[in-house]
């Protein structure tokens, strides 16, 4: 289910009409880091750089207060939550079709995917439009997971850098792609010397059989702590959902809009 919602919550970071939103609150498009961070971190208010570095966690602080530290004197939290509200009706529409985000499909979807999740659904009211309710549901979901893959990291004992060089090691992703979160190679090498001290990564970077153990045991307490809204939809409800998905999930990765390569680990874990 992570591995078919996550696309359609990523469309936000790199739909053009996502671009075009963020440009039209004043933030710069050259690349998205400007405008995915206001867009990501804008449910939390006026968040500064440390609160949003540590809901992130992999982040470098020094790239979250760079575009932190002025985003919220560009446009208002409230502001950059209804221009993402915006930029997906409008990415969803041209991806899908007029009809198809207003069709059965799409809001039985909806439907399934968003009763779980109400009384989570604390800071931010429910969208009325089922493509919306669908991103927005999705976008839950994903968060949810992400906590909890936060708290597996931290139980594992792998601060930020570290979970990525740990990553990187069982190949979820390139070295390279994993730079794109603002650490320097400095800090890489440090942390992966960390790591080959306690015999999880061997002097090549790639991981022991002890650190790939780590990173299972990491995935797994990961999907362990994000069955609950599973759990509440029965197998039954979310086969369904899953079987809804398809034909949508297919035509955003088919857009070409999203990277080939990420550093979530989509098909590599």
């Amino acid at each position: 289910m992570w591995h078919l919602l996550e696309p359609l919550h990523a469309v936000l970071y790199y739909a053009p009409e996502a671009f075009e939103e963020a440009s039209a609150l004043g933030y710069g498009t050259d690349e998205r880091w400007p405008s995915y961070f206001p867009y990501r971190a804008a449910p939390l208010g006026e968040a500064g750089p440390e609160q949003v570095a540590s809901a992130f966690y992999s982040f470098s602080p020094r790239m979250v207060a760079e575009h932190v530290e002025p985003a919220w004197r560009i446009a208002s939290p409230a502001a950059v939550i209804e221009a993402r509200t915006r930029a997906v009706d409008r990415a969803y529409r041209a991806l899908f079709g007029g009809d198809r985000v207003t069709g059965p499909e799409l809001a039985e979807a909806a439907d399934t995917a968003a009763r779980p999740l109400a009384a989570a659904n604390a800071a931010l009211d429910w969208p009325q439009a089922p493509h919306l309710q669908l991103w927005h549901a999705a976008t839950i979901l994903r968060e949810h997971r992400g906590d909890g893959h936060i708290a597996a990291l931290l139980t594992a004992g792998l601060d930020p850098m570290e979970s990525l060089v740990s990553f990187a090691a069982i190949g979820a992703a390139s070295v390279e792609r994993f730079e794109s979160r603002g650490w320097s190679r400095q800090e890489w090498t440090a942390a992966r010397g960390r790591l080959t001290a306690r015999g999880l990564v061997g002097v090549d970077g790639a991981a022991t059989e002890a650190g790939r153990t780590l990173r299972r045991s990491v995935e797994q307490r990961t999907d362990q702590l994000a069955a609950g809204p599973w759990q509440s939809l029965g197998p039954a409800g979310t086969g369904r959902l899953a079987e809804l998905l398809g034909d949508f999930w297919v035509a955003v990765l088919a857009s070409g809009l999203l990277p080939s390569e990420t550093t979530l680990g989509i098909g590599k874990v």
